[in-house]
């Protein structure tokens, strides 16, 4: 009988630490999206954060920022933005047809390059046509008449703006636009991503 009674009491143990671990886990899953809320800042339907790899980050912190970011570097290094949704805060589908307007003078400011990449949802990148993943200021992009850079974000080829095109899927994806050792208009918070339009 005494052995029974021990059987009984480890498996309630058992229980127990598993109950524990798993409110434990959805704790800090809550507290974590407190955190990553908290340490981002959304314009345009652009999301972004300066706060990565700063000196002094607690390990809350340091957590959401590897879970947000593909790899921190401090925002003075590379600034990053990311989107999934247009400019009406409608997911961004291969089944329609989008551009991005950079008007004159209104490129990411830097002193280095900056791109735009394209991936699924989740982060990986799907094959295309044409093997283009990002487009950005070493990819050649044909100016408008007015000095403004439009980048044609869709599945087919865009008639006559084939150098701005910028592949998509066939379901929803995500965008990340980088500028390397970014402008002081970055660093400073004035500058905004344009928004994502749906033209079709």
């Amino acid at each position: 009988m005494s052995n029974f009674f021990t059987l009984l009491s480890a498996s309630h143990v058992a229980q127990g630490i598993i109950v524990g671990a798993v409110l434990a886990f959805l704790t800090a899953q809550v507290i974590m999206n407190a955190v990553v809320k908290a340490m981002t800042t959304t314009v345009n339907g652009w999301s972004t954060t300066v706060k990565a790899g700063q000196p002094g980050n607690g390990i809350l912190v340091r957590a959401a920022c590897a879970r947000i970011l593909p790899a921190v570097n401090v925002v003075q290094e590379a600034a990053y933005w990311t989107a999934t949704e247009d400019s009406a805060g409608r997911a961004l589908s291969g089944r329609h047809e989008y551009v991005l307007h950079f008007p004159a003078g209104q490129l990411p400011p830097n002193e280095a390059f900056w791109s735009l990449t394209m991936t699924d949802v989740v982060g990986y990148m799907t094959p295309n046509p044409i093997a283009r993943y990002s487009v950005g200021s070493r990819s050649g992009l044909a100016p408008n008449a007015d000095g403004s850079i439009d980048i044609y974000i869709q599945r087919t080829p865009p008639a006559g703006h084939e150098s701005n095109w910028l592949p998509a899927p066939s379901g929803n994806f995500k965008l990340m636009l980088r500028a390397y050792l970014p402008g002081r208009a970055v660093l400073d918070g004035a500058y905004h991503v344009p928004p994502v339009k749906r033209v079709r």
